[in-house]
């Protein structure tokens, strides 16, 4: 499988940050804990995976992802193994809400926050859209 990694675009005011085959030893400009977060999403297949810094926006974090998973059991799985590599790779214990019903799942990864959902609840809550990443369509860091 091909590692992956962030690289990103400017698109008007805001960032798109997307997966693609990179070489390994290219930097990435993004850091380690937000790469290490979209490389657990893409190995446990997580869809719709979107990137939005916050840098200069808030002071919550400095990337927002946000993700779906097709069932509630896929979407805990991600959220616990994602945690587990969290913690595996030095970065500490991340908070994690929501857990027990896996409708959404909000991790607190500390400078990265990530947001799993299940597709309809996802769309219900549109969180891209609150953001300002609604209308433009910037997405496409992981599988569709």
């Amino acid at each position: 499988m091909t590692q992956a990694q962030a690289w990103p675009e400017q698109s008007g005011t805001s960032t798109i940050v997307s997966l693609s085959d990179m070489t390994a030893t290219t930097p990435s400009p993004t850091g380690p804990l937000h790469e290490l977060v979209l490389h657990s999403l893409d190995e446990d297949q997580a869809q719709d995976v979107v990137s939005i810094p916050l840098e200069g926006k808030s002071s919550i974090a400095d990337h927002m992802v946000i993700a779906s998973g097709r069932s509630t059991r896929q979407v805990a799985a991600i959220a616990t193994h994602l945690a587990e590599r969290l913690k595996q790779q030095g970065h500490g214990t991340p908070r994690i809400e929501g857990l027990p019903a896996a409708d959404w799942v909000l991790i607190d990864a500390g400078d990265v926050v990530v947001h799993l959902f299940r597709p309809e609840v996802r769309s219900f809550y549109n969180l891209e859209r609150m953001w300002g990443f609604g209308d433009e369509g910037a997405v496409a860091t992981g599988r569709a």
